[in-house]
């Protein structure tokens, strides 16, 4: 299988580009690029949290429409397209109380005009904690 990526990536990449924004004030690192995966892990810390000492599901969402939009970005050309994301969804099945939760991105769809994208958030042990599906539309630049 060849790599869906529209140009060769690094994690340094995606942690310059992560640099002064909301993903980095909450602690996500990516930490693997596959040849149809992203991989990045959440602190579940106080920057996280919900008043109950429990993982926030924002935090979840948050977590995955940064890996779905950043996955969707370099699958496309961006000298010609753009990538908006247009409904974000999750199910959180499991609270994390501490550690890090882990996320693992892979496409279901990636076509000329939509991607969708499923994350999978587990906890240290390995537990799901959320399931969560972004779609993003994919537009020529032409059109902005």
């Amino acid at each position: 299988m060849s790599a869906i990526w529209f140009a060769p990536l690094s994690l340094d990449t995606f942690h310059a580009v992560s640099q002064n924004t909301l993903a980095e004030h909450l602690g996500i690192r990516f930490t693997e690029i596959g040849d149809d995966y992203l991989v990045a892990t959440l602190p579940v810390d106080t920057r996280t949290m919900q008043p109950m000492g429990l993982l926030h599901g924002g935090a979840s969402v948050v977590l995955a429409e940064t890996m779905g939009s950043l996955a969707s970005f370099c699958v496309i050309n961006p000298a010609e397209s753009v990538c908006v994301g247009i409904e974000v969804n999750a199910n959180h099945v499991r609270a994390a109380r501490s550690g890090l939760v882990t996320g693992i991105c892979t496409p279901l769809h990636l076509g000329r005009q939509l991607h969708v994208w499923d994350i999978r958030i587990s906890d240290d042990a390995g537990k799901l904690v959320c399931v969560s599906r972004l779609t993003t539309s994919i537009q020529p630049k032409s059109r902005l």
